[in-house]
């Protein structure tokens, strides 16, 4: 789903396409015209949004312009390299993507989802003191993470408000 709500993403989408520029030329990789339009959509939403959903907003801006449509596979193929190349993130409980909203994350801090169940929206936070719990508990196991992401679910300070105003409004 992508988000619709009253919200000038528009310099969410400049700050995140350049660093993502930037990332690419420091690594010496492309960043073409089409990952760039995948990563436009993701950055214009704080919710993430599926594979289906990106290439469904792709394909209605094309055809208003004329072009060919995109075949998923090559939404697929823009997810994964911009997620090879730590731009994105996946949500795996959503199956949904959404742009890196942290500047590159330095070795040794996990990345934490606050995911909203009413409105959808994801906020990332980076953490240095549990990325360091999280490898103190791996390394007692012998296990290297590669990764450390943590999702949690609950309710994000808008939607905390309308449910308050709701509640207030009910007992009165």
């Amino acid at each position: 789903m992508i988000e619709t709500h009253a919200h000038d993403n528009e310099d969410c989408v400049d700050r995140v396409v350049g660093e993502a520029v930037s990332l690419c030329a420091e690594k010496g990789v492309r960043l073409t015209e089409q990952r760039k339009s995948v990563l436009k959509v993701l950055a214009s939403s704080h919710v993430p949004a599926s594979a289906y959903d990106i290439l469904n907003q792709l394909n209605r801006e094309r055809k208003e312009q004329g072009e060919s449509m995109l075949a998923p596979v090559s939404v697929y193929r823009a997810l994964d390299f911009l997620i090879q190349h730590g731009i994105i993130h996946r949500i795996e409980s959503r199956n949904a993507y959404i742009a890196c909203s942290e500047s590159h994350t330095p070795h040794g801090e996990a990345t934490i989802f606050l995911l909203c169940e009413k409105c959808g929206r994801a906020d990332e936070f980076q953490s240095e003191s549990l990325g360091g719990m999280i490898e103190a508990i791996a390394s007692a196991a012998s296990f290297k993470p590669n990764e450390p992401v943590m999702e949690i679910r609950g309710l994000c300070a808008d939607c905390r408000k309308i449910e308050d105003e709701s509640r207030k409004s009910v007992e009165n």
